[in-house]
């Protein structure tokens, strides 16, 4: 083997014989690439699938969370993860649609709330029927028993200790793939 396809290896693992086609296999323990593979391939399908309904799933996503309360702009990315930036261009895609609107809070008259319209309220029942479907059909993988402890678990972590973003320059942005 040649040693322009050998390559470096987690800490831990031998890097004898290893080729970049077997690097994969190096990585199965590795819980950043998988949820990074997940992820991706998901996320792919997902957007595969609500192209026809007419939202992404970062749209589907700010309609959803919009539909569960009276939040701002800001708020909203909080709640979703999003960057300020990547916030205000998909609320103005959902506005340009018909599907949200920016109004003014009832609580302070210098806010406004992104208000879910009807469209967008249709729009997130297309869309939750076919994103079940296909979260049903990806969890078929597991074992049945398995399956709400995976979801349980991962939901855990997000929730503890993946809750925030660790401080990296330069910093880290969340992005969809682009189709």
């Amino acid at each position: 083997m040649s040693t322009a396809t050998k390559s470096a290896a987690p800490a831990g693992i031998p890097t004898d014989d290893l080729s970049l086609e077997e690097c994969p296999d190096c990585l199965s323990g590795n819980l950043g690439w998988l949820l990074s593979q997940a992820h991706f391939n998901l996320v792919s399908e997902l957007a595969a699938a609500l192209e026809p309904v007419g939202v992404s799933n970062r749209g589907y996503h700010v309609l959803a969370t919009a539909l569960g309360g009276e939040y701002t702009q800001k708020e909203l990315a909080e709640r979703i993860g999003l960057d300020k930036t990547t916030m205000v261009v998909t609320v103005d895609e959902l506005e340009e649609a018909g599907l949200a609107e920016r109004r003014p809070s009832t609580t302070d008259r210098r806010a406004r709330v992104i208000s879910v319209t009807k469209a967008g309220e249709r729009k997130v029942g297309e869309a939750r029927a076919l994103m079940d479907k296909i979260q049903s059909d990806v969890l078929t993988t597991l074992p049945a028993r398995e399956r709400k402890v995976f979801l349980e678990s991962l939901g855990s972590l997000v929730q503890d200790r993946l809750s925030e973003p660790a401080e990296c320059t330069p910093p880290l942005r969340r992005r969809e793939p682009r189709p």
